[in-house]
């Protein structure tokens, strides 16, 4: 091979390496992207919502580990964030964060306390307001200290920690940021209004 075309091709090859190892540590520490294919986050979110998810707010880890080595700041309340299910690591989670460590949380007849006081949640939805479900009512819990206590927007719908317990502070991926792309009930329906969207 021509001494040129060699050169050549080891300076894209050497510059496609180096792009493609910026691309995987930008998406593992710093910003990331997400789909929300369920309803349990509604009307905040819809499904088919596609966000970009701010990794590097709670703290920059090790690449592809749950190590942090830069503290940035922790998880605030009411925060919408992306986490590890519990109950299966391999898929991500989105809900609000209605409990940090040390608080006690408590459910009367579908409302939030904190701490003994009550939560203003304009955001959150019933479908099912005449239910009897036995998450109407729930706790008093407090949450341990490490871990954080998450439930959907969807209220009546919403599979989170009233059933399956806290979030470890390490599995927190990151808070939820920006809209940037929308699907309607077609792939040929695209919401444009909620096209960079701030998600609060």
């Amino acid at each position: 091979m021509n001494p040129r075309w060699q050169s050549l091709l080891k300076e894209y090859v050497e510059a496609l390496a180096v792009a493609v190892i910026l691309a995987l540590v930008i998406r593992s520490s710093v910003v990331q992207a997400f789909k929300i294919p369920s309803g349990s986050m509604l009307e905040t979110l819809q499904i088919g919502d596609h966000l970009l998810v701010n990794k590097f707010l709670y703290g920059l880890k090790l690449p592809f580990t749950d190590i942090v080595v830069l503290p940035i700041s922790d998880p605030a309340f009411q925060d919408i964030i992306v986490f590890e299910f519990p109950e299966d690591p391999s898929k991500d989670f989105i809900k609000r964060l209605m409990g940090l460590p040390g608080d006690t949380i408590e459910i009367k007849d579908k409302v939030v306390y904190r701490n003994g006081v009550k939560v203003d949640e304009s955001y959150t939805q019933f479908k099912h307001p005449d239910s009897d479900s036995d998450l109407e009512n729930f706790g008093p819990i407090t949450v341990p200290q490490g871990k954080y206590f998450c439930m959907g927007d969807n209220r009546d719908e919403s599979y989170d920690s009233r059933r399956w317990g806290f979030v470890d502070r390490s599995k927190i991926k990151g808070k939820a940021w920006r809209i940037y792309w929308s699907w309607g009930d077609s792939p040929i329906s695209v919401r444009w209004n909620r096209i960079g969207q701030l998600v609060q």
